[in-house]
């Protein structure tokens, strides 16, 4: 099997429990620092996973959001399956012919889901942290949704979520920190206390997110060797 390609696109948004499974299943993977390197050869990779932004796939004025937007269509058009997780799921919304749009009600924290497949996706808890929000593309399947937000959809290989199945609390508690001036004009003293979860919460967040991951892997790619490793490049 091919290494899987991981797109992160900040430093606060690290690949989490999307990394903690590729390592328990022994897939092979790079972590591709998008805003330091320029966009890979899509051949050498079994699928591609692109993460959270601090943008949006609106941002056209950034060149790093118009470089991930080409390499997405270009996997698409290649039928290189795409996992696409928050920014990732709106930029392949967008490549699809979907819209972006600022969420009327912005989703941060715990969320759970109503879900049209709770084995490929299941009904959470999710960690949600997005303002903004993407439509079901034309000839996509939705899978999910809450009232606020279409939260999963699929066409083909590809499956595009609007919730962070590979995020921590410790990883989101820096982005609730970062966007404190944000939350308070949201009425939002303490963002981190969104986050608070018991253990067993935090447990069960994990296993459905390495369910989501598992699905995807079963419905997108063929079955390939066990190999381990993967590091940054």
């Amino acid at each position: 099997m091919k290494p899987i390609l991981i797109r992160q696109h900040e430093e606060m948004t690290p690949p989490g429990l999307l990394v903690d499974w590729l390592r328990e299943r022994g897939i092979p993977f790079k972590v591709h620092l998008s805003w330091l390197r320029a966009a890979p050869d899509l051949t050498s990779y079994s699928f591609v996973a692109s993460l959270g932004s601090p943008y949006g796939p609106n941002d056209t004025h950034e060149t790093a959001v118009v470089e991930e937007l080409k390499l997405i269509e270009a996997a698409v058009e290649s039928e290189l399956p795409v996992l696409g997780l928050c920014f990732g799921g709106e930029a392949l919304s967008a490549v699809l012919g979907g819209r972006v749009e600022r969420a009327p009600v912005p989703e941060l924290g715990w969320r759970e889901i109503q879900t049209d497949d709770p084995v490929a996706v299941p009904a959470g808890p999710w960690l949600e942290w997005h303002y903004e929000r993407f439509t079901t593309p034309p000839g996509a399947v939705e899978l999910a949704r809450t009232a606020d937000a279409v939260q999963a959809f699929r066409f083909g290989p590809h499956l595009g979520v609007q919730f962070h199945p590979e995020a921590t609390v410790d990883i989101i508690s820096h982005w609730a920190s970062m966007d404190a001036k944000r939350l308070a004009e949201l009425g939002i003293e303490d963002g981190t206390a969104l986050l608070a979860a018991s253990p067993e919460r935090k447990a069960a967040a994990k296993a459905a997110a390495f369910r989501l991951f598992e699905a995807f892997l079963d419905g997108a790619v063929e079955d390939g060797v066990r190999e381990s490793a993967g590091e940054k490049e």
